[in-house]
C-alpha cells in the first residue's frame, strides 16, 4: 500500500523519526525560531489494522473506452481499475465537474488521464487539456504516464517546469500540443511571454491540490484559472480536505462530483512515528551515524530545513561512506531527477530533501523517513501538516 507521498513503508511497516533540537541555547539556526510544539505529540504508534484492498468488479476490457486505449492500458500492465478510477470514470466521461479525495499512489493519474486520452481519440482536439502539479518531479511523473498510456495514439504532449531551459520550451510551444502538464510558476512565465495560450483549453486537472495551498500556489492557479475563458471541465484531487477550502473549491468547481476514497485527513495510521532526544552537547550527525549502521534502515528519506543544510548533510554523509543524493530548489531539474532516479533504483540509500520531495512521488520500499528538524513551527497551524506523517 502506498501512502500519501507515493511512497510504500516496507512489509514490518515504515518509521518516522522526528530529532529535537534543543541545542544553540534554544536557538535553530537559518534564522528559525524554535518549535514550541510538545515533542511527544509527534510519537505515535502503528495500528494493525488490516484494510482489503478495493478489487473492481470490472477489467480493463469492461470499460466504456476505446478499443485503442484498452489495448494501451492493457499492454502498460493495467488488469482492472483502481477505486478512484472505478469510481469516477463515467461521471468525467458525461463531462462533470469532480472534487477526488485520494492519496498518491491510488492510480489518480488514470483516474484523470483516461477521461482525457478518450475524449481526444473521438474528437482530436488540440490544447485541450492543461493539468496543473504542485512540484517538478511529479509534473514529469505525470508526463511519463500520460505517453505511457497514449503510447501509439498520436497524442502530442509537453512538460514546463521550473529549472528547465525557457527557450527550450519556447521552442517546444511552437508544435501545438493536446496535453500540457506543469507547475503553475513556469506556465504563468510562459502565459506571460505570449507563448502559451490558456484560453485555448476545455480542461483543468489541479492535481495534489492541498499541496499547491501549502506551497503558496493559489494566487497562481486562480491566475491560470482566469486565462482559461473557455474552460468547462475541472478536476480537483486532493489528499486531503479541510472543511476552510469548501468556499475556495466551490469558486474553482461547478456542480461537482464527489468521490473520497480516502477520509481526507491525515493518514498513516499503519505507520510507526517516534522522536529522538539529541542530549545538549552531543552531535546530531553521530546519532545519525549510528541509525544508519543499525539494521533496518535501507532505503531512508531524510528531510532538512534549506538548499544549504540538505547540500551539507548530503555531503557529511557521503563523506562517513553513505550512499546519498539530494533533491531540492537549487539544483537544476536533471541533477533532482538523477538523484531521485537513483534512489527509486537503490543505487543511493539516502535521499536528502527539502520540502519538493515531500508528497507526490512514486518511491517504493521506503523504510524510514527523518525529520532532520523538527518540522518548523508555521506548518503545524496549517491543515496540511507537515509533508503530513504519512510514510
Amino acid at each position: 500500500m502506498r501512502s500519501a507521498n507515493g511512497s510504500r513503508p516496507n512489509g514490518n511497516g515504515g518509521k518516522r523519526r522526528f530529532h529535537n533540537n534543543n541545542n544553540n541555547n534554544g536557538q535553530r539556526r537559518g534564522g528559525f525560531k524554535p518549535s514550541t510544539l510538545d515533542p511527544t505529540l509527534l510519537i505515535k504508534k502503528a495500528t494493525s489494522e488490516v484494510v482489503e484492498p478495493y478489487r473492481s468488479e470490472r477489467t480493463m476490457d469492461e470499460l466504456p473506452l476505446d478499443a485503442k486505449l484498452i489495448q494501451c492500458l492493457t499492454q502498460k500492465g493495467f488488469e482492472r481499475p483502481t477505486e478512484i478510477q472505478d469510481r469516477t470514470l463515467e461521471p468525467l466521461l458525461k463531462g462533470r465537474d469532480l472534487l477526488g479525495i485520494a492519496n498518491t499512489g491510488t492510480g489518480k493519474t488514470g483516474a484523470f488521464m483516461f477521461p482525457i486520452i478518450e475524449e481526444l481519440i473521438k474528437s482530436d482536439q488540440r490544447s485541450y487539456a492543461l493539468v496543473v502539479v504542485p512540484t517538478r518531479e511529479l509534473a514529469t511523473q505525470v508526463n511519463d504516464e500520460f505517453r505511457s498510456m497514449s503510447n501509439g495514439l498520436g497524442l502530442y504532449n509537453a512538460c514546463f517546469i521550473g529549472g528547465t531551459n525557457i527557450n527550450r520550451d519556447l521552442f517546444e510551444l511552437r508544435r501545438e500540443s493536446h496535453v500540457i502538464i506543469g507547475t503553475p510558476g513556469r506556465l504563468l512565465d510562459l502565459m506571460e511571454r505570449g507563448a502559451l495560450k490558456l484560453g485555448k483549453f476545455q480542461t483543468l486537472v489541479l492535481d495534489e491540490f492541498d499541496r499547491m495551498l501549502d506551497m503558496g500556489f493559489i494566487k497562481d492557479v486562480q491566475r491560470i484559472i482566469n486565462a482559461m475563458k473557455r474552460r468547462d471541465h475541472t478536476m480537483l484531487f486532493s489528499a486531503t480536505l479541510d472543511e476552510k477550502q469548501r468556499s475556495l473549491i466551490n469558486t474553482i468547481l461547478k456542480d461537482p462530483v464527489t468521490v473520497q476514497v480516502s477520509d481526507g485527513q491525515s493518514t498513516a495510521d499503519h505507520i510507526e512515528q517516534d522522536i529522538i532526544r539529541v542530549p545538549n552537547g552531543m552531535d546530531k550527525f553521530n546519532i545519525l551515524m549510528d541509525m544508519l549502521e543499525s539494521d533496518g534502515l535501507e532505503k531512508v528519506l531524510l528531510f532538512e530545513e534549506t538548499k544549504h543544510k540538505v547540500n551539507k548533510l548530503s555531503k557529511k554523509l557521503q563523506r562517513a561512506g553513505i550512499s546519498s543524493g539530494e533533491i531540492h530548489g537549487n539544483k537544476t531539474q536533471s541533477a533532482r531527477q538523477n538523484a531521485l532516479n537513483d534512489f527509486k533504483k537503490g543505487r543511493i540509500r539516502v535521499l536528502v530533501a527539502t520540502d519538493v520531495a515531500a508528497r507526490g512521488l512514486d518511491v517504493s520500499d521506503v523504510t524510514h523517513v527523518i525529520n532532520y528538524q523538527v518540522p518548523i513551527f508555521r506548518f503545524l497551524h496549517t491543515p496540511y501538516w507537515p509533508y503530513r506523517p504519512c510514510w
